[in-house]
């Protein structure tokens, strides 16, 4: 029996850690993919905030059609020629509630917080947006924000820079409020009763759009998952408690250690390309292994359960 379990238990580690790696585990690899699978023919559709069409230009990024959308730069021409990938949830909210951004901020959360790396890294979380309006966002609060004079030209989005808040078009507030949904119940993130409140209305008010139907379908290809706020799966409320499975891929050891040095703490570092793993003592090349190919294990047992093996040149 105890041979029939720890078969079964290599073969649940085995999947958890394959699937795990069919998402991109980078910011970097993330706005290549929502370029490539999500976004690839939407150029000529408007970005997220203001329905401005782009050029694609580079390996992910794009220069904005101003006229397309009768945007009026507000102070930043070079930045608002631009399109860039936006976080609906900003870095700076998943990061302040992990010990990692305290220890050192975002850089130090996307090296050494393996659950932040996957947080930044998720597709239903990134949209296309104006390259000023981006930098106007910043990490202020999703807000309504009444008798708001045009900031943008035609864009209809506001940003109260005093009050730190933010309200984007009619046309995506409801797709706001179900990535804000979706990213709380997948990673555990606290929602204030306000946002709670807020974003329930925009989701009753804005219901789900066929393109944000199909943008889900595109995104759950490469995640593996769709967004269950928007496939109608699962409804939020206040007081709603998050699933975390978000959180299922990482040991309790790997999250309770997020935002320390890993390399100190002794987990096992592999690498995904190589299927060959470190250790933080005695393993010449623990620290050689880049962010993007990095998979993080709280055991040797768990690395060679997912089919790693031990670095040759470890004492």
């Amino acid at each position: 029996m105890q041979t029939v379990l720890r078969v079964l238990c290599g073969i649940v580690l085995s999947f958890t850690a394959i699937t795990s790696l069919a998402q991109p585990t980078s910011f970097s690899d993330s706005k290549y993919e929502a370029r490539t699978y999500v976004y690839s023919d939407r150029n000529d559709d408007g970005d997220f905030y203001c329905g401005c069409n782009w050029r694609w230009v580079g390996r992910s990024g794009g220069r904005t059609e101003l006229d397309s959308c009768g945007y009026k730069v507000r102070a930043q021409a070079t930045r608002a020629a631009r399109t860039e990938w936006e976080h609906v949830v900003p870095a700076w909210v998943m990061g302040h509630q992990r010990q990692c951004w305290q220890s050192g901020g975002r850089k130090n959360c996307t090296a050494n917080d393996p659950v932040f790396e996957i947080m930044e890294a998720d597709l239903h979380n990134l949209v296309p947006a104006v390259g000023e309006v981006n930098g106007d966002r910043s990490n202020y609060s999703m807000a309504e924000i009444p008798d708001a004079a045009p900031q943008y030209g035609a864009c209809d989005a506001e940003t109260d820079f005093k009050g730190r808040k933010f309200e984007p078009r009619d046309e995506v507030k409801g797709q706001v409020a179900r990535i804000y949904f979706y990213m709380a119940d997948r990673y555990n993130l606290r929602l204030s009763k306000k946002d709670q409140r807020l974003f329930m209305a925009w989701d009753r008010m804005y219901p789900v759009t066929a393109w944000e139907r199909e943008r889900d379908r595109r995104v759950a290809r490469r995640m593996g998952h769709s967004n269950p706020f928007v496939t109608g799966e699962r409804r939020w409320s206040i007081g709603y408690k998050p699933s975390g499975d978000g959180l299922g891929n990482f040991t309790v050891a790997n999250v309770s250690n997020a935002g320390h040095d890993y390399g100190k703490e002794g987990s096992v570092r592999g690498n995904r390309n190589s299927k060959v793993y470190h250790l933080p003592e005695g393993c010449p090349s623990y620290d050689r292994v880049s962010h993007k190919n990095r998979v993080t294990f709280s055991s040797e047992a768990d690395a060679i359960s997912a089919g790693f093996r031990k670095a040759g040149n470890c004492r």
